[in-house]
């Protein structure tokens, strides 16, 4: 099921999906957003890219939602780079898409992206995408607070103390 990043309760409503049969959530679908061409006074039909930035939204809500809703999770948005990939991972996710990027860079990116995570799950020593994924997750970091709106403040006070904001 694709879900769309609108909902006011996300978790609630994926828990209703799986509740109702979903086995697995695409989270987020990005929708077709038309533009105006002012000049012609009509409906223009404009293609936006995600951008590396996009995975901010999808990142958290499957950092929040793994192993607390029994369904696969697709990470879709912003997926550039094997960093974007990893990610995901860590954060729970099945299943990494990306368009973006292959429209911007060609299929041959597909290679970067997987010998990016191959090299990183080398280095930090994983053996399996099993092992690391949901390493990140809600569930499992020391602080799931940072997940969490409460956080925000936190977020303010280091951005203005890194620029030092009155």
């Amino acid at each position: 099921m694709k879900l769309s990043p609108y909902f006011s309760a996300t978790a609630n409503m994926a828990k209703k999906l799986k509740s109702a049969g979903a086995k697995a959530l695409v989270l987020f679908n990005r929708f077709y957003q038309p533009d105006f061409d002012l000049e012609t006074m009509s409906v223009a039909p404009t293609l936006f890219l995600s951008s590396p930035g996009n995975i901010r939204i999808p990142l958290r809500w499957i950092a929040i939602l793994y192993g607390r809703v029994k369904v696969s999770l697709a990470a879709t948005s912003g997926v550039y780079t094997a960093q974007e990939v990893i990610k995901y991972i860590l954060a729970g996710a099945d299943v990494v898409m990306t368009t973006s990027s292959l429209l911007q860079k060609g299929v041959g990116n597909i290679t970067n992206l997987i010998e990016g995570l191959e090299n990183w799950m080398e280095e930090k020593e994983y053996e399996s995408i099993k092992q690391m994924k949901g390493a990140m997750s809600h569930k499992s970091v020391a602080d799931p607070a940072a997940f969490e709106r409460a956080n925000y403040i936190k977020i303010i006070e280091k951005y203005k103390r890194e620029y030092k904001m009155v």
